[in-house]
């Protein structure tokens, strides 16, 4: 039984990816991945993604530099979740400039979110659009 065999890739072809600091255990993202992505993922080690937005492959880090070095790969027991355990270069898996995408906590009391991670990098200095 080949790899892709036991995932279950939803209507779209797509089936989400949960990227894990390898030393930390910290979530830094979630993003989606196509049977294309994953294979790449696995052929370069190097995390692989597929944008919904831009209807295509995205290599973590192409515009960024933040790439993401694939450590190991696993599934959840029902194969509907990729968890990829990475590094992730220079810290900052958000394209917020922060450590991870899930930089914002519930406050209980006011029912709001606040943000509780630092920006490590400017956006602006990170991307260079024209």
């Amino acid at each position: 039984m080949g790899f892709k065999d036991i995932l279950s890739f939803d209507e779209r072809g797509l089936i989400p990816a949960i990227a894990q600091d390898k030393e930390t255990g910290r979530i830094l993202m979630v993003a989606w991945m196509n049977h294309e992505a994953l294979t790449k993922t696995i052929q370069t080690k190097q995390a692989v993604y597929f944008s919904r937005s831009r209807c295509k492959l995205w290599h973590k880090g192409e515009e960024s530099g933040h790439v993401q070095h694939v450590h190991e790969i696993r599934t959840d027991c029902d194969g509907d979740v990729i968890l990829l355990t990475v590094t992730q270069e220079q810290q900052i898996a958000c394209h917020t400039g922060r450590t991870s995408c899930f930089y914002k906590r519930l406050d209980w009391e006011t029912q709001t979110w606040e943000a509780v991670d630092p920006v490590m990098k400017d956006p602006k200095d990170i991307y260079h659009h024209e």
